[in-house]
């Protein structure tokens, strides 16, 4: 099996604590692109950003209109924008529709995660009070990729998971804390 290319991760209500569990966990050598759409109230991403890069050993940087896709860096989602990745490995911002109540929205970042990546992708639901990343993550199932959904009896807010397990299905639910060491092992490969 080869190593997946990128990680897309979606959360909401409870999202920051979970982030905070599975970034932190990470293995440093981690060379997966890592993209993250975490629902907030915050007009910037800029203090998320900043909270989840003193427990990541990668990079946390908020994605932009037209920038490179790095390699070994998390992504954020800003604010009051759906996160798209083009072909070319660059990211797009759009402002359509809000999707599920939410812009960014989950689906629409696994959705276009999943059209480039295919089976080199792996999806990450974790907690969230809504069905935000369901119907993404069933996308990328269908091209192949790799679902991970957190484990609803483990989620502080447990619509989210069990919505996605509804939906899509997935390769592995387990708990918060098993879902970095499964990244790693499923990406050090």
């Amino acid at each position: 099996m080869n190593a997946p290319a990128a990680i897309a991760l979606g959360c909401s209500a409870g999202g920051v604590d979970a982030l905070k569990a599975v970034l932190g966990g990470l293995d440093a050598a981690l060379r997966q692109t890592i993209l993250v759409c975490c629902h907030s109230s915050s007009d910037t991403v800029d203090l998320l950003c900043e909270v989840l890069g003193r427990v990541s050993p990668l990079p946390v940087v908020e994605a932009k209109e037209r920038h490179v896709v790095r390699a070994g860096a998390v992504h954020l989602a800003p604010s009051g924008y759906h996160l798209l990745v083009e072909g070319d490995l660059h990211f797009a911002l759009s402002v359509d529709p809000r999707v599920n109540h939410a812009r960014p929205s989950i689906d629409v970042m696994f959705t276009s995660a999943a059209e480039v990546w295919q089976n080199a992708l792996i999806g990450v639901v974790l907690t969230g009070g809504n069905a935000d990343g369901a119907k993404g993550l069933r996308r990328i199932r269908e091209l192949g990729g790799t679902a991970i959904v957190q484990s609803p009896d483990d989620a502080e807010a447990p619509t989210m998971p069990r919505a996605a397990l509804e939906i899509a299905g997935t390769d592995y639910c387990v708990a918060l804390n098993d879902i970095a060491p499964l990244l790693n092992r499923l990406c050090l490969v």
